[in-house]
């Protein structure tokens, strides 16, 4: 293998740390790493599995001297310094939305589409992190037996908020408990003890942006315009970690049997199905953990023998982010 340099921009994000977790963990021949985040930040010196690396402020010098740039510092960061990053041979593998949706630009999930990486024009988009989450368990059913429509409940965590959604269900659950004044910056509404049926902005047709990306998204990463996916996104009050429950009708007659065994196979998939020992997939159990939980598999009562539903839970941070990013990096070394 051979080592490259790599620079992560939003280095002190939630995203961004896990990112250099993500590089140690994944074994990634890293010959240097450098960290980029915002003036405030420029000058600290940050400890890594790597040392100490003094963070610095975002410039032309740093991918003109890097092979590849994890961005995870939002759309407008992205879209500023793409051509930059382009001009300088520096692939940027994108975590933001900022060109998911554009014709020559890759969507990746390396289990699923790594060849589409390969065709890249210095740019590799990640997919939105329910997207990536609900894909590693659709991508083998839809290979085994044809998905024909999806339906989707997200359950996702403060994280899929960053750094600062944590800390506001943190400071709210505080202040709940004290009888004292609710802080609200990040949420539309109070989510400590509350859900809240509303992520991203709302689109025309009524569904948000997040439940449409999942939509898009799954149909470019599966190469496969022709399922029908739906999605109703949920903010819940856990720190990390998303759930989803999910509804498939499928093209070949599936049964939870013939699911297990193909789901068993599955990379980044792991089988939490023990419903007699109350052993199911959930948040508190996924978070930190690189692969997907797949649990409460069954026979759909709408679609009969054509239908499957099951629930999952995923990192968002890791497989829903910064690991899907580091993978997406190991395809060029």
């Amino acid at each position: 293998m051979k080592s490259k340099n790599i620079v992560i921009v939003g280095a002190t994000g939630a995203v961004g740390r896990e990112m250099i977790l993500c590089l140690k963990k994944c074994h990634f021949p890293v010959k240097n790493l450098r960290l980029v985040a915002s003036e405030k930040s420029a000058g600290q010196k940050l400890e890594t599995p790597f040392g100490k690396i003094k963070i610095e402020t975002i410039s032309e010098k740093v991918f003109a001297e890097s092979d590849i740039a994890l961005f995870s510092a939002g759309s407008g960061i992205s879209k500023e310094w793409r051509d930059c990053v382009v001009k300088n041979n520096c692939l940027m593998i994108d975590n933001s939305s900022a060109f998911r949706y554009e014709k020559d630009t890759p969507l990746v999930v390396p289990q699923i589409n790594p060849k589409a990486a390969l065709k890249h024009k210095g740019v590799i988009s990640n997919p939105n992190c329910t997207t990536a989450i609900a894909a590693m368990a659709l991508w083998p059913l839809h290979k085994a037996f044809g998905l024909k429509k999806v339906i989707v409940s997200t359950y996702q965590a403060t994280s899929g908020a960053g750094a600062k959604g944590m800390d506001e269900l943190l400071q709210q659950t505080k202040e709940h408990l004290a009888n004292k004044r609710l802080t609200k910056n990040i949420f539309a509404h109070q989510i400590a003890f509350n859900i809240i049926p509303h992520i991203d902005t709302f689109e025309k047709n009524g569904y948000t942006r997040e439940e449409m990306k999942v939509s898009w998204e799954t149909k470019k990463i599966f190469g496969d315009e022709k399922i029908l996916v739906s999605c109703t996104a949920v903010r819940i009050p856990t720190f990390r970690a998303h759930s989803e429950s999910i509804v498939i009708e499928t093209a070949k007659p599936i049964t939870p049997e013939k699911a297990r065994k193909v789901l068993e196979k599955a990379s980044g998939v792991e089988i939490v199905d023990d419903t007699l020992r109350n052993k199911y997939p959930m948040p508190l159990n996924a978070s930190n953990k690189f692969d997907v939980e797949v649990g409460r598999i069954r026979q759909n009562l709408v679609f009969g023998k054509n239908g499957l539903e099951f629930f999952v839970s995923g990192d968002q941070l890791l497989r829903g982010a910064a690991l899907n990013a580091v993978e997406i990096a190991k395809l060029f070394i």
